[in-house]
């Protein structure tokens, strides 16, 4: 496997909660130039959806394609794992019937579990998104390993940036008012479909 010290060797360390100190976009175009030819198209590969091509289904019932690199593969299956878990623990919550179509797959990893605990916490929707990418966070780290001058850690830098981004685009006064319009619809349709006057 190439090792990549000069491109590792000039980036920032990250921090979850600093703002990103580059997009990953101009990231992905500075690695793609020091990559070999394999890694860079990896590249491609790289998302904080398990199926970024939209090939399975939306419930991610079945795995993504394997791409031919375990770093990534592996990223992928704990993504779909955590999305099954944390849709399975919200049917539980809401008293849904049909979980059977949400039986995730088993991933022993433990940061699966702190991402549930912030579903069943009563914490804001904020608090719980932030929760959840910590444990996505530390998953990456797990899956990069120790060498911090390989594809993995390349991979991994890209996917924090891309966790960063994610972050800083959380807007706790947009969110609010997303909340209640959506809150009002739902209570107008709910009135309409009763035939209640307004």
């Amino acid at each position: 496997m190439a090792s990549y010290y000069y491109l590792m060797a000039q980036l920032p360390f990250l921090i979850y909660e600093q703002k990103p100190p580059m997009p990953s976009a101009v990231f992905k175009a500075l690695a793609e130039t020091q990559l070999n030819e394999e890694d860079a198209a990896f590249l491609n590969c790289l998302s904080l959806d398990p199926d970024p091509d939209g090939k399975t289904l939306p419930s991610y019932a079945e795995p993504a394609p394997s791409t031919g690199c375990v770093f990534i593969d592996n990223w992928r299956e704990w993504e779909r794992s955590l999305r099954l878990n944390l849709a399975k623990n919200r049917a539980i919550k809401l008293k849904r019937d049909n979980l059977s179509a949400l039986e995730p797959p088993f991933y022993p990893v433990d940061a699966v579990t702190s991402a549930l605990k912030s579903v069943n916490a009563d914490i804001s929707p904020l608090e719980g998104e932030t929760l959840i990418d910590k444990a996505r966070w530390n998953a990456i780290d797990t899956f990069a390993g120790n060498d911090y001058f390989d594809r993995n850690s390349v991979f991994a830098y890209f996917l924090k940036l891309m966790l960063i981004e994610r972050r800083v685009s959380f807007n706790a006064e947009r969110g609010f008012a997303e909340y209640k319009s959506l809150y009002a619809s739902i209570i107008e349709s709910g009135h309409n479909s009763l035939g209640v006057p307004k």
